[in-house]
């Protein structure tokens, strides 16, 4: 077939939430009255039953012994926090500010764990007052929690973060194998885990996390694979029995074109083998799955409204009132190399009679402020509403909120 008839990759179906008389519904509200309630645009929107159906979905898919972690890095917003501590076994934190959401959500905090290159020594005397597991990822946080210890007599719980010698293959964001700033190298590992023996820390188990944004299943399988082989050999070195073994997790969505949703099966499979395996190897480990990006990021949207419409020598620009500043990763600014269009829809105008190209841009003054570049969309006009599917992870939080000085969007949870 010739290249000027071969079709373009479209995006993976955005079918998640329904369609109602021409208009998206989330939270079982038409988009033009949730924007009403929401008292503004732009706003995120977040549908709690997206995210009750996504972590059943994932609880079908994996062995029932597998706990399964919300690494809240993804969004932090306090009432989906609140949401999710519900209906996850554990939370993983990032940060002291995180902590006080995870505690504030009810978590259990035997079940919150506390990972990041640069914990700060009021962030590690905070993480053992409150009785959470400490992922260790330098000889120094050995020694700062043992002068804890002995000062205060919180007894510190840790695992170590384990920096591997292997990398989630096909991974849009790499977060273990070669020189990283995350974990302890897998050579250094022994000599950590002698330190702890004699600091007297309780040792609990491994982390490891190889990647995110994966959506090759044989990867994933193979990260895993890999993961427990070296808590396997590392076993051997440490002070007590392993009891937790967090796998880390790299679960990707579709984001771009060409992109297709995960598939869970070969992942549940491989899971129960290492279960079982678990059972005999490492008979005190519970085995972990963290994920965050893959239980929220489909139930979020990002809604902005147009502004202005332009046409530019040809080219049509409909200019919205959010952009870059809220959602710094939909411009492509937040680790693509590349640039790529998320998902982007009209949200009152899905049934359209008449489509165009257009490009979607924000307010701000920067050509880097662009939301969608030259994609088919119903003909829209200034009051309509732009939708950005795949925007609940990563959108709020990882944006730029201060820049150029324009008004901040507002998040709800429906």
């Amino acid at each position: 077939m010739p290249a000027s008839e071969r079709q373009a990759p479209i995006h993976a179906a955005m079918d998640q939430f329904p369609v109602n008389d021409g208009e998206l519904v989330v939270g079982g509200i038409p988009l033009s009255r949730l924007a009403t309630r929401a008292g503004q645009t732009p706003f995120y929107a977040y549908d709690r039953q997206q995210l009750t159906r996504r972590v059943a979905q994932l609880r079908t898919a994996l062995p029932a012994s597998i706990k399964l972690h919300y690494a809240m890095k993804a969004s932090p917003m306090p009432a989906l926090v609140c949401h999710m501590a519900r209906l996850v076994d554990g939370i993983d934190v990032a940060s002291g500010g995180e902590l006080k959401i995870a505690l504030d959500s009810g978590a259990d905090p035997h079940e919150i764990s506390f990972a990041g290159p640069g914990k700060s020594p009021h962030e590690l005397e905070q993480a053992a007052a409150a009785g959470i597991l400490i992922n260790i990822e330098s000889f120094r946080e050995v020694s700062e929690l043992a002068d804890i210890q002995r000062k205060t007599g919180y007894p510190a719980r840790i695992a170590v973060r384990i920096n591997p010698d292997f990398e989630l293959k096909s991974s849009g964001m790499k977060m273990g194998g070669g020189p990283k700033q995350f974990g302890v190298d897998a050579e250094q590992v022994p000599e950590l885990l002698t330190e702890i023996g004699r600091s007297g820390l309780a040792f609990e188990g491994f982390h490891l996390f190889a990647g995110a944004q994966n959506l090759k299943p044989e990867a994933i399988v193979e990260a895993q694979c890999k993961s427990f082989e070296l808590a396997l050999r590392l076993a051997k070195s440490a002070p007590s029995p392993v009891r937790f073994l967090n796998l880390g997790g790299g679960f990707g969505i579709p984001y771009f074109p060409g992109e297709a949703h995960l598939d869970l099966a070969p992942i549940g499979a491989n899971l129960a083998m290492l279960a079982e395996r678990a059972r005999s190897e490492l008979p005190e480990a519970e085995l972990v799955i963290e994920l965050g990006r893959y239980l929220v990021g489909e139930a979020g949207i990002y809604v902005s409204r147009i502004v202005d419409r332009k046409v530019s020598r040809g080219q049509i620009f409909l200019v919205t009132d959010g952009g870059l500043h809220h959602h710094l990763s939909a411009s492509g600014n937040f680790g693509q190399v590349i640039r790529k269009n998320y998902p982007v829809t009209i949200g009152n105008k899905m049934t359209p009679e008449k489509r165009e190209n257009v490009s979607v841009v924000g307010p701000l003054c920067t050509p880097l402020d662009l939301l969608a570049d030259r994609m088919d969309l119903a003909a829209a006009l200034p009051g309509d509403l732009v939708v950005i599917y795949q925007s609940g992870a990563y959108g709020f939080t990882a944006s730029p909120r201060a820049f150029l000085g324009h008004p901040a969007c507002v998040e709800i949870l429906v």
